[in-house]
């Protein structure tokens, strides 16, 4: 291993062992939480699994608030940002970030809110929004906030060169995995992975698939957007990999003629839009797809001089109805054991 990446894998386990011996550095919410996080710096599927999860539990009755930083704003409010309440979406890109709006406008009766103090967040979520569970979105590494449930999202290609950064992508160690209560991972784990697995000793692990959704319309309706054989595509993603995005479009038909890939949270530019509509006229482009973290920093910029859809990427997880009711049951323990203790909900 790197040097550096000897030097930086130390200090986040320096860390780590410095709130395991001050336990009361992490403030406590009301509520329960449910972590959502991961090792690498991203494209491990986080976020789609926070919405996978505030859709089950909102599903099962509970009122979930999404805690995010709202990473890449541009109007970073010191406050606490509502994005979206009961009543709907409340806050516009600038102030909510790419990935809390497209959450927000998925998302019918879950809270999201926004804030670089998550407790701060998830206390007027409690107070004002009436929620009953947190999901601490990318919350891994957040440890100045406790949690109840602490879940790990990994992708098979973490296990390949599984080095820290700022030489390989991990932000901590990979046997910092073992600490999560459950691991949800996805790709090929018949090789490296498994074996790299079965030594962290987790007591829980599921396994999930990347789902890409048919081209959807950017209406409302979100109606689906027929492909023919013969259409010719342009796909652009500012995301983090992706690589995976574009060879995965290709099963929907039609022909990829060009892709574009910019940095992840990328700020679409006047000049980015000049550069698609001469790409689209040049190479005939009968659409162009982007996913919907994309459209939300996009779509400033209508109307556009071509066709344009998105890709919904969701997830599926193997033995579903096992994880609920494991999850369900985490949170009526945590409600029993805080009644005996504080009273708390």
């Amino acid at each position: 291993m790197n040097v550096l990446s000897s030097l930086f894998g130390e200090i986040v386990k320096r860390r780590r062992r410095w709130y395991d011996r001050h336990a009361t550095a992490r403030r406590r919410l009301a509520c329960p939480v449910i972590s959502v996080g991961s090792l690498s710096v991203g494209g491990s599927g986080k976020t789609p699994v926070v919405a996978h999860l505030a859709k089950l539990l909102a599903g099962g009755g509970e009122r979930p608030a999404i805690l995010s930083r709202g990473y890449g704003r541009k109007d970073s409010a010191d406050g606490v940002v509502v994005v979206r309440d009961e009543e709907g979406v409340q806050a516009p890109l600038a102030r909510a970030g790419d990935e809390p709006l497209m959450l927000a406008r998925n998302l019918d009766g879950v809270r999201v809110v926004v804030a670089p103090d998550r407790y701060l967040a998830g206390r007027l979520a409690e107070m004002r929004l009436g929620c009953s569970v947190h999901l601490l979105d990318d919350g891994f590494q957040h440890l100045q906030l406790d949690r109840d449930i602490d879940l790990l999202v990994m992708h098979s290609d973490e296990f390949e060169d599984p080095q820290v950064l700022p030489f390989g992508t991990l932000r901590e160690p990979l046997e910092t995995a073992a600490r999560a209560d459950a691991l949800l991972v996805s790709g090929d784990m018949s090789g490296t992975g498994k074996s790299i697995i079965d030594t962290l000793q987790l007591s829980r692990i599921y396994q999930m698939q990347r789902v890409l959704d048919v081209p959807r319309s950017t209406d409302s309706g979100k109606s689906p957007v027929p492909l023919s054989v013969s259409s010719r595509i342009l796909a652009i993603a500012g995301i983090a990999k992706p690589d995976r995005f574009f060879s995965e479009i290709g099963t929907f038909g039609g022909i990829v003629v060009r892709t574009l890939a910019f940095s992840d949270h990328h700020e679409f530019t006047q000049q980015d839009i000049v550069k698609i509509t001469e790409l689209v006229r040049a190479l005939r482009i009968d659409l162009v797809l982007t996913t919907e973290k994309d459209y939300v920093r996009l779509e400033r910029y209508q109307p556009f001089a071509f066709n344009v859809a998105i890709v919904p990427l969701k997830i599926e997880i193997e033995e579903e109805g096992e994880f609920l009711s494991w999850i369900t049951s985490q949170l009526a323990a945590t409600r029993e054991k805080r009644k005996q203790t504080d009273g708390a909900p």
